[in-house]
């Protein structure tokens, strides 16, 4: 790209992107109560410490071997216990559980489904991973496709991680937690497959019977305001329009759905930060705490969120994230031992047809480096 193409597309960008009329949130149910954005919707975090830990969870994926008809993949998901900056040992339960699935097409009444199947590592964590008759899906699920086009089988692998990390949470609610604590999981609280909330909804039932708060937290947010701007973006602009310059949280809506039920928020947990981050507490749990106990909570965050290699982003995600992790020096060694499992098996000849359908791309990058 040229100096005076990259000029022009900066000066178009600016043009196309406005901040003047902040707006307020934007969201498409009209049965959604939306907080308006002014400065009355700012709640000072008023450091609070109440005896309480919090529990971060965190899953990870990756394919090791895969055709357009299968897809061999192993999943980690793991937790961390804090206190503040003080990390707790669990009781009971294993810090991290891995396990292989395998995912692979199936032809019924002229209609392509994938079904997958779990493979702990370790078979005692079985009960702690999704079942696997969770995980059938008609390939053109609107839940699992992109578009109008066949939902392509990596993605619908990836699922099973989704799951065993609800999965993971209700145990770690049951056997860890107790009254008062949080449980932290690394996405949103609203469910996007089949079956997803079935999953959920136990975790909130156990959650709810042992006074454990159900909450997650997004690296990211696709939210928008009604006139088409970042809705975090113009939260961090009116802090600063406001003068708002420490650590804040800031409700921006009620949402009462069967796949979502949750406070909406916004929360800046470092005064140093510019970033902010969307956190949703389940809402009725929500609706039943005290503000010393809101507080009480976002104390717990504000203090986890002071590491200097993320300020303003909860370490015990960070720390859930690393171990979570499926690095590719893993699939590499996974990759070689399924393999040599194949070769030994007598059957790589006939997988191996099937992997070239769509291992170009990988030759592709190893021509040209």
């Amino acid at each position: 790209m040229s100096v005076e193409a990259a000029r022009k597309l900066i000066e178009h960008l600016d043009t196309k992107i406005r901040e003047e009329e902040l707006g307020n949130p934007f969201f498409r149910d009209p049965n959604v109560k939306i907080y308006p954005l002014d400065k009355s919707g700012f709640h000072r975090i008023q450091h609070t410490r109440l005896p309480s830990k919090i529990a971060f969870v965190d899953g990870g994926n990756q394919e090791i071997a895969g055709a357009p008809d299968f897809s061999v993949q192993l999943n980690r998901v793991y937790f961390g216990m804090w206190d503040c900056t003080e990390r707790i040992l669990e009781r009971s339960m294993p810090r991290r559980i891995e396990f292989f699935s395998s995912t692979y097409s199936r032809v019924t009444s002229n209609q392509v489904f994938y079904d997958t199947s779990v493979f702990p590592v370790h078979e005692e964590h079985r009960a702690m991973i999704p079942a696997e008759t969770d995980l059938s899906f008609d390939s053109l699920d609107r839940t699992v496709t992109i578009g109008t086009q066949r939902a392509d089988i990596e993605r619908v692998a990836s699922i099973a991680r989704v799951f065993a990390e609800w999965q993971f949470a209700t145990e770690i609610v049951t056997q860890e937690l107790e009254k008062g604590d949080v449980l932290v999981v690394d996405r949103t609280l609203q469910t996007a497959f089949k079956n997803e909330s079935k999953y959920l909804t136990t975790l909130v039932r156990e959650a709810k019977h042992k006074g454990v708060i159900v909450t997650g937290l997004s690296k990211t947010s696709a939210l928008f305001t009604d006139t088409g701007s970042s809705l975090m973006s113009a939260l961090g602009k009116l802090a600063e329009d406001c003068g708002i310059g420490e650590e804040w949280y800031f409700p921006i809506a009620e949402i009462n759905r069967l796949d979502h039920n949750a406070m909406v928020m916004g929360v800046k947990l470092h005064r140093d930060t510019k970033r902010i981050f969307r956190y949703e507490i389940q809402l009725e749990q929500f609706k039943e705490l005290t503000e010393e106990k809101v507080n009480g909570i976002f104390t717990h965050f504000v203090e986890n969120s002071s590491d200097l290699s993320f300020p303003g982003y909860p370490y015990g995600l960070i720390d859930a994230d690393r171990f979570a992790r499926v690095s590719l020096q893993e699939v590499e060694y996974y990759k070689a031992l399924i393999l040599s499992q194949l070769s030994d098996a007598g059957k790589w000849e006939k997988l191996s047809r099937h992997m070239r359908a769509k291992d170009a791309h990988d030759v592709l990058n190893m021509l040209i480096g």
